[in-house]
């Protein structure tokens, strides 16, 4: 460690806390929130495209230090990208499914990128237990998620998959603020 203290090293938000880690690391800074950042990333969940006049309106600071924030919080990692929340009515007419998959180990790598390069796939999670992924996929209608639950089963690497479609979304955190 320097004679200054931190001065050589990094700050990382994550759930424990801060992570001290050397400044040398390839990956982008990431500094603590302050409360002002805090508000500018609720003002942002709530709507992504807020123009800066309103931002800096609400925040109470200058459009300059509105923006420099903003581009502070995707320089360093915090902001990854801008969003859309689709009108509830048009998912409603999506069909949405789980889809556990077991993959060969070493053709892991291979069927996750063949799994990325799906559109339909929403997320996907590594998962402990018998499966290794679950995939959560968004199809317009049943012969579609059947096709796509099949050109998943057909893909190299992939083993086995077990299929729920989703009936109904009791509760979401995901648009929470």
């Amino acid at each position: 460690m320097s004679p200054g203290g931190l001065s050589r090293l990094k700050y990382t938000i994550c759930r424990g806390g801060v992570r001290y880690t050397d400044k040398m690391s390839k990956s982008k800074d990431t500094l603590p929130l302050d409360e002002l950042d805090r508000r500018l990333l609720g003002l942002l969940r709530k709507d992504a495209r807020m123009p800066i006049v309103r931002l800096s309106k609400s925040l109470g600071i200058s459009r300059a230090s509105t923006y420099a924030r903003l581009q502070k919080l995707q320089d360093t990692g915090v902001i990854e990208g801008f969003t859309v929340r689709v009108n509830p009515e048009l998912e409603r007419r999506q069909i949405r499914a789980h889809v556990l998959i077991k993959v060969k180990g070493k053709l892991a790598r291979a069927a996750e990128k063949q799994l990325h390069s799906m559109p339909e796939i929403i997320t996907l999670h590594a998962i402990s237990g018998v499966y290794d992924l679950i995939a959560e996929l968004e199809a317009s209608s049943a012969v579609e998620l059947n096709e796509l639950i099949d050109r998943i089963g057909e893909l190299e690497g992939v083993e086995e998959t077990t299929s729920s479609i989703l009936l109904a979304t009791k509760w979401s955190r995901r648009d929470r603020v």
